[in-house]
């Protein structure tokens, strides 16, 4: 639990750092597809997963001599540092994976198709789910023998289930058959094309490194506590991300909405789709929050049976519930922002209210 708390901030970092292709293809697909621009939202489409490749593999090179550094830096302890270095090694050098797998996600969802990418995520978490006890514990059928990975072997089955997600994902854009279609003939990289893609994705990557770094740098204050109180960080914050999955989704919804009305002129349904968005994300999310601010301990107790890290996960459960609504609201309206191109907007919210208010 505590190596998994110290790596999961870095796949997110390393994740964030790319994440701004990965908006602005789905932004430009979103745009062009309300104006009824195909040929150019295919355009956009083959150029971001170009781009995507060559970024994600350029920052998993340059990431996987830093990762043991990184992690010490974090104030990772002696017996949890070589379990965090093994798990994040495995997830730099997948990185490529991993991104062509969100960029598939983004293209469609800015054509408006979010069922193709549901049922691929689906058969990628299952499989996920079959490999992870086999490689973390090993396994030996006398034919069949696969070694105790520990938790190197959860990273390795998390990359070769995006990598199997991805090459299905490329397949069905370039067959077209769903969503949108890419051409083998438009991947030829056009780095006069990469500065509009810049434009939009520089501050969504900001946006995205920012709540990273932010994560990383609140980890480091964890840190200086016991591996208990780091391993209910990691259980809290695991709950903390499910319980946003909600939110994130109506978000994406926002963004591809607004993105789409924007660019066929109907700007009075974006802004109806915002408001009624963080209307109901506010709702849902304060009843989830009250719930789980009157019964943290159960949930808590689902990821472990260690007593103390049951009472310091319980208490920061029942410290971050109550604010579950209000973060709905922002997550609504920072997709809106994301949709409507303006991810400057969306960069500095998020920068201000982690960085410069929670941090400190």
């Amino acid at each position: 639990l505590a190596a998994i708390s110290f790596g999961f901030p870095m796949v997110f970092l390393l994740i964030s750092l790319g994440m701004g292709l990965s908006v602005a293809g789905s932004v430009l697909v979103a745009q062009h597809t309300g104006a009824g621009e195909t040929r150019q939202a295919e355009y956009a489409a083959s150029q971001t997963v170009t781009f995507a490749f060559i970024g994600s593999v350029l920052l998993g090179t340059v990431g996987y001599p830093f990762v043991r550094p990184f992690l010490e830096f974090l104030g990772a302890s002696a017996d949890v540092l070589p379990g965090a270095t093994a798990y994040m090694q495995v997830i730099a050098l997948g990185l490529p994976f991993m991104f062509g797998f969100f960029v598939f996600i983004s293209l469609m969802r800015g054509a408006g198709d979010t069922i193709t990418p549901m049922i691929v995520m689906l058969g990628t978490v299952i499989l996920n789910v079959i490999l992870d006890p086999f490689l973390i514990n090993g396994w030996d059928v006398g034919f069949i023998a696969i070694p105790e990975l520990g938790i190197q072997g959860a990273a390795v089955a998390t990359v070769f289930s995006r990598s199997l997600a991805m090459i299905v994902g490329i397949g069905i854009m370039l067959s077209g058959s769903r969503g949108i279609q890419i051409h083998l003939a438009d991947l030829t990289p056009d780095f006069q094309y990469l500065r509009t893609i810049l434009k939009i994705g520089v501050p969504a990557s900001v946006e995205g490194t920012g709540r990273a770094l932010s994560i990383n740098a609140l980890l480091i204050v964890v840190g200086l506590f016991s591996t208990t109180v780091v391993a209910a960080f990691g259980i809290g914050t695991r709950v903390f991300s499910v319980i946003f999955l909600p939110a994130i989704a109506v978000a994406r919804g926002v963004e591809t909405m607004s993105g789409q009305n924007i660019g066929a002129g109907k700007y009075d349904r974006a802004e109806q789709a915002n408001y009624l968005a963080a209307k109901g994300l506010f709702v849902i999310l304060a009843f989830i929050g009250v719930v789980i601010f009157l019964v943290p301990r159960p949930i808590v107790a689902v990821f472990t049976n260690d007593t103390a890290v049951i009472t310091e996960g319980t208490t920061f459960l029942r410290y971050v519930a109550l604010s579950f609504g209000f973060i709905g609201i922002m997550r609504a309206f920072t997709g809106g922002f994301r949709g409507a191109g303006k991810t400057l907007v969306a960069a500095t919210i998020s920068v201000l209210t982690l960085a410069g208010i929670r941090l400190p």
